[in-house]
This record gives C-alpha cells, sequence and structure tokens, in this order.
C-alpha cells in the first residue's frame, strides 16, 4: 500500500465534510452553530454528542472521545490512519495515486482485524463473480435469485454471491493468492478436518453483512438443498470484526433513509430486506435470524426514535415480536408493530405487492404496540379470567419498561380503555412494578457504595487535599494553551508592569499600556521568567503552538490538528469543543452583577493577566517549598540565615506579584 502524498491529505480534509460522515452513523440536530446527537460510542438517553461544522470537529462527553473525520472513523470502524483517510477519499471521488504495490513488510504490517476485512472483501468479489461468470453459479445461484423476483439491479447493489459446490473451490483460490489459512478460518470461511482444507458455505448462496461504513464484516449462506439434516442458512462465526449482536442487516445501505423518514422498519431476514429495497422502500434492516438485542437497537436509535416491528403472520412470528418490543420500548424508543396476513412474511408481500398498495398497508396496519399486544393476548386469553388477569399484568410490565413518565400515563390509560379495567388497578399495579425495582436497586446502591466506604475508610487524608502541586500545575498550564488556541491573534490593550529606581533610589511598580497579541503576550512572559511547563505533553505542546503563531502569524486549528498525536489532539479538541460551554458563574441571576461577554477585551485582559500570574506564584511557591524540602534533607549547604533570606525574598516577590491585580492571595496554593 502506497504512502498517501501530503497534497492528497490536505484535500481529503478540506474536501470532507464531519457532519455528513457522521451523519450516516448518528441522528444529527441543529443545536445553535453546533449537531448534537446521540454518542456512537456509550449507551445514553440525552444527546450528549456534539459535532461542529465551523470547526469541523467532534465531540462526545460521555466517552471523552474527540476529534477530526478521520479520528472518528478510526474509533467507530477501527481504521487505521491510512485506512480512514483512503474510505473518505473514495466517499468523496478523490483518487489516490498507487504509485507501487505494498512490498512484503507492509503487508507483513497489517493488523490482524485489517487482514480479515480484506479477506472477507477478496471472498465477497470471488462469490460475485461465481455467480455472474461461472456455470454453477448461474444455473444454481442465479436461478435461486430470480426465482426469488431480485432484478440484476438490486443483485448488484447487495453484492450477492455464491459459493461453488465444489468443496474447496474458494479455499485453493485464497491459498494461492496469499491469504493466510489461520485468518480464513477465523473468518469461518475455510473449515479444517483431518488435515484436509474446505469451504464452509460450499453450495450456498451468499449475503455479504455490512458495516455502516460498507465493508463487509462477515456472510450469510442459504443453501439450496431440500435436505433437512442441512441448516437452512449459516453465519460467519464471530470474530473481532463481527459480532452479530451488533450488526443490522441492511444499515448500510438504508441509514439515509431512515433519518429522512424518520422511521425504520424491523425485519427478520436478509430476502425481506432485499424485497422491500427492491419494492421502493429502503429505510428497512434486519436482525438476520436472532433475536433482537440492546445494540442492535441503538443502532437504530442514533438515527431515529421510531420502529416498526415487521414480522411474519404465524404465530411463532408473532410472539417473537412481543419478545423484542420491551427492549424497544426501555430503550425510550416508540413502536409499532405490522403484522401480515397468514402465510405471508415481508419478503413475499412486498414481491406481489405495488410501492403505492404496500406504502398504505403499512400505514393502516402498524398498530401501536399496546393495541397489538392486547389484541394479540386476548385471543390466547380466550375469555379465561386467569389468563386475562396474566395478560393485563404482562402489559403493564411492558409499559413499565418506558422510561417516559409521561407516555407510561397515557398507555396506562389506554391499557384501561382496551381491557375494560380500571386505571387506579393498573397503576397500582405499576407503582408496585416500579417498588420492586427501586428497591432491588437501592440495594445494589448500598453494596456497591459499602465497597466504595471500605476503600475511602483505607485513606481518610486523601481528600483533605483538594489539589496537588502537580494538579496545580497541569491546570493552569492548559488554561495558558487554552487561551493561545482560542484568542492567540487577539490584540489586546494590557497593563505591563515593571520595577523602577525612583529618584529616591527605591524601587516603585510603573505601569504602561502595550498592546500586544495574545500569543505574543505569553511568549514574552514565559521568556521573560525563563519558564518551562512541568508538563511534557504541555511543554511540546504550547511550544509547537506559538512557533506557529511566530513563524506563519496565524494558527490553522484543522491543519494543526492533522500534525499531532493522539494524546495532544484530545487535548487542542477538549478545549475547542469546550469553548462553548465555557460561562460565568450565573454572575446576572445570582448577585447582580452584570458582566461583559466573555471574550470582551476587559474579560480576556484580566483571565490572561490572573492567569500567568497566578502561575508565577505557583512557581514561586513550589520554588519555596522544594528548597526547604532540600534543607530539611541536608541537599543544600546553606546557613538557617541563608535559606530565611531567600525564603523571604520569594515571598516578597509573590506579594508583589499577587498586587499587580489587587489583591493578595496568600492562601491560594495552601
Amino acid at each position: 500500500m502506497s504512502k498517501i502524498p501530503a497534497h492528497i491529505i490536505d484535500e481529503i480534509m478540506q474536501t470532507a465534510r464531519i457532519e455528513e460522515v457522521i451523519g450516516e452513523y448518528v441522528n444529527l440536530k441543529r443545536a445553535g452553530s453546533n449537531l448534537k446527537g446521540l454518542s456512537p460510542f456509550t449507551d445514553e438517553k440525552t444527546p450528549s454528542f456534539v459535532v461542529s461544522p465551523g470547526k469541523q470537529i467532534f465531540k462526545c462527553f460521555s466517552s471523552s472521545k474527540g476529534g477530526s473525520v478521520v479520528t472518528f472513523l478510526m474509533e467507530k470502524e477501527h481504521f487505521s490512519y491510512p485506512e480512514a483517510l483512503r474510505w473518505l477519499a473514495d466517499k468523496y471521488g478523490i483518487p489516490i495515486p498507487e504509485d507501487k504495490p505494498a512490498t512484503a513488510e507492509e503487508l507483513a504490517a497489517i493488523s490482524e482485524r485489517e487482514s480479515l476485512h480484506i479477506i472477507n472483501e477478496f471472498a465477497k468479489d470471488h462469490f460475485m463473480k461465481n455467480l455472474h461468470e461461472s456455470e454453477e453459479g448461474i444455473a444454481v445461484g442465479m436461478s435461486y435469485f430470480e426465482e426469488r423476483g431480485f432484478r440484476p439491479e438490486i443483485i448488484k447493489q447487495f453484492q450477492l454471491g455464491y459459493c461453488l459446490n465444489t468443496g474447496d473451490d474458494f479455499t485453493k483460490n485464497a491459498l494461492e493468492k496469499g491469504y493466510k489459512l489461520e485468518y480464513l478460518e477465523k473468518v469461518g470461511l475455510v473449515k479444517t478436518r483431518e488435515a484436509r482444507h474446505f469451504d464452509f458455505f460450499r453450495g450456498r448462496v451468499m449475503f455479504p453483512i455490512h458495516s455502516v461504513t460498507g465493508r463487509v464484516l462477515g456472510f450469510g449462506g442459504r443453501t439450496l438443498f431440500t435436505d433437512k439434516k442441512v441448516a437452512k442458512y449459516f453465519n460467519s462465526p464471530e470474530s473481532i470484526i463481527y459480532n452479530k449482536s451488533e450488526i443490522l442487516y441492511g444499515l448500510y445501505y438504508s441509514k439515509g433513509d431512515i433519518i429522512k423518514y424518520d422511521n425504520c422498519f424491523l425485519c427478520e431476514g436478509y430476502t425481506d430486506v432485499i424485497q422491500f429495497n427492491q419494492a421502493g422502500i429502503e429505510n428497512v434492516v434486519a436482525s438476520s435470524g436472532t433475536a433482537l438485542t440492546p445494540d442492535q437497537i441503538r443502532l437504530v436509535s442514533r438515527l431515529t426514535k421510531n420502529i416498526t416491528v415487521l414480522f411474519d403472520g404465524d404465530a411463532a412470528g408473532l410472539r417473537a415480536s412481543i419478545r423484542g418490543i420491551d427492549l424497544i420500548l426501555e430503550a425510550g424508543m416508540n413502536v409499532k408493530v405490522c403484522a401480515f396476513p397468514d402465510g405471508e412474511d415481508p419478503d413475499s408481500f412486498a414481491k406481489k405487492t405495488p410501492y403505492n398498495e404496500l406504502v398504505n398497508f403499512l400505514e393502516e396496519n402498524a398498530k401501536d404496540f399496546i393495541q397489538f399486544k392486547a389484541s394479540l393476548l386476548v385471543k390466547e386469553a380466550n375469555n379465561d379470567p386467569i389468563k386475562k388477569a396474566e395478560l393485563i399484568r404482562d402489559m403493564v410490565n411492558s409499559i413499565g419498561k418506558i422510561p417516559d413518565r409521561i407516555k407510561r400515563e397515557v398507555y396506562i390509560q389506554e391499557c384501561s380503555r382496551i381491557m375494560d379495567i380500571s386505571e387506579d388497578v393498573l397503576f397500582n399495579t405499576l407503582a408496585q412494578i416500579d417498588k420492586k425495582e427501586l428497591t432491588e436497586a437501592n440495594k445494589k446502591f448500598k453494596e456497591e457504595q459499602k465497597a466504595f466506604d471500605v476503600i475511602k475508610n483505607d485513606s481518610p487524608n486523601q481528600a483533605s487535599s483538594l489539589l496537588s502541586s502537580v494538579e496545580i500545575a497541569t491546570l493552569l498550564e492548559r488554561k495558558i494553551i487554552e487561551l493561545v488556541i482560542l484568542y492567540g491573534n487577539r490584540l489586546i490593550e494590557f497593563d505591563e508592569q515593571y520595577l523602577k529606581i525612583n529618584d529616591d533610589g527605591n524601587e516603585e511598580i510603573v505601569t504602561e499600556k502595550r498592546q500586544l497579541k495574545v500569543f505574543e503576550k505569553v511568549y514574552f512572559s514565559l521568556q521573560e521568567d525563563e519558564i518551562e511547563f512541568s508538563n511534557p505533553l504541555f511543554r511540546n505542546l504550547v511550544t509547537q503552538i506559538l512557533e506557529l503563531y511566530l513563524q506563519e502569524g496565524n494558527f490553522e486549528k484543522n491543519e494543526f490538528l492533522n500534525q499531532l498525536e493522539a494524546d495532544a489532539e484530545q487535548i487542542v479538541i477538549d478545549i475547542l469543543m469546550n469553548e462553548d460551554k465555557y460561562k460565568l458563574d450565573g454572575w446576572e441571576e445570582k448577585k447582580q452583577v452584570f458582566v461583559k461577554a466573555k471574550d470582551s477585551d476587559e474579560v480576556l485582559k484580566t483571565l490572561i493577566s490572573e492567569t500567568l500570574i497566578s502561575y508565577r506564584e505557583y512557581l514561586i511557591q513550589n520554588l519555596t517549598k522544594e528548597l526547604l524540602a532540600d534543607f530539611m534533607a541536608q541537599k543544600k549547604s546553606l546557613t538557617m540565615e541563608e535559606l530565611m533570606q531567600i525564603v523571604n525574598d520569594y515571598n516578597a516577590l509573590k506579594v508583589k506579584i499577587s498586587s499587580s491585580i489587587g489583591r493578595v492571595r496568600t492562601d491560594y496554593f495552601k
């Protein structure tokens, strides 16, 4: 894999729109100048994931992840840096010159994860070629798809294929291409028995399973034999790239329409998804024959809050729908259920139903979960009072899963109407359920708290010191970096102070107004005192930023971010994204003190001056402590008188520094 030229990287970063890329994973809504949505990295119900189109960065406040569009893809898809760039280049049609093939060393350096992705991509292409070009593939595989009513364009779109029934066709081809047998077995494409290697999916039509970005994670293979001893479907085994509980089939193709129509149709199988897409309804995904999981629901919740569950008309399919409903409700989502006529499933029904009729059927037959569950379970109760009581409790249990209390009350009212039972009884039942859950939660909390208390009591002096010396330095150094990043080029009139010997031979502090850019103020201050940051990461960062200002006269944030290591990048991202969160602590409301805007010259001047002075105070305080500690440890050959003179000089300097902002903060660092 050839190295991507620097000018191509620049073009990719300038062209890529972070809001477009992340919008494929998360339903983003406008929040001032930013966009906001549910975190794709954690399970949350209140949005804390922020995207800044202006700054072209993101910040996830629930997981502390943040960065550029490249960083996002690396975090979400486990791309390497070059892989993320290549993915963006492909998305935005930016050609990357391939001037040389990958060397043996480069191939060896490819991670295991990437190796598995490459093998799956090769397998997908091989199976597609079999389907379209081999005699067996055309006669068997293509005939099956045509029988299902799949048109050529939909077969191509979903990258369907066929694994020959020869036993080892794929295995031979993969080994000849140099792919490792170890990795072929890990993705489940090849099986080994008694030193003989064979294709796991032999004689099956192939359904590639894609990630949200379109990478092949695994396969589903359907047998075309009628032998009941042979499993109808085989799926790839779980691996480091494929976890079936975290994957929804078809999400790669449907994500745009799910956001567009603010609804997701959820069905069971591969062919259901394909048939619906062919019919013109594309906001549909499948659980791939597995029981619905919380992780799968979270995938949808980031795109929409509305799910319509599509299930077969048979009794087994309907009961399966009930099991998934509670999980969807618990996630705070709105759920409807649409049941198809007896003997029909989403695949068969969509195949024979014109688009307009299909849309109308879904609209008219999609029932709210409480109506659906009641109609289904009432039939099973069959006028049996005991079964009816169990049914009502079951429905209240489902309602109890809903986090929104207003929704819960509305559903209780609806349940009361449908089941002909008083609301009071239902509310009392719900209260009993809530009480039980609360009791269990309290018990768990007390157990955790007890364990915490044991730890806390083991170190009684730990809380007595709020901030260590290292923490103080870190806070002040970070604040200085923040000021330079956010306001480096702002021209502000500072009050510069220096000592002068007057005509009487005494020292006096002289104040002189001087216009400086913020970065100049910081630079001169650090140079004047020969200050070097104690935190190595901050030291390197402030040096890089100040050098950029001094050499270029400007600080291009996006370009700078692309040059940073991960740790430094996170610091800059945090600063940029926290900018909007900074505010003076309710002075207007609480204290009736009307302050100027946070970025006014007056406020900035005070903030910058106080930060730099506080840092000097800290250094003096720290020097004094170190000097005393060295003296006590007999590392310094000083007399007590010499020591006290130095300490007094330091204290005098500290007082002079403090007085420059009109107040002495002798207890600041106690």
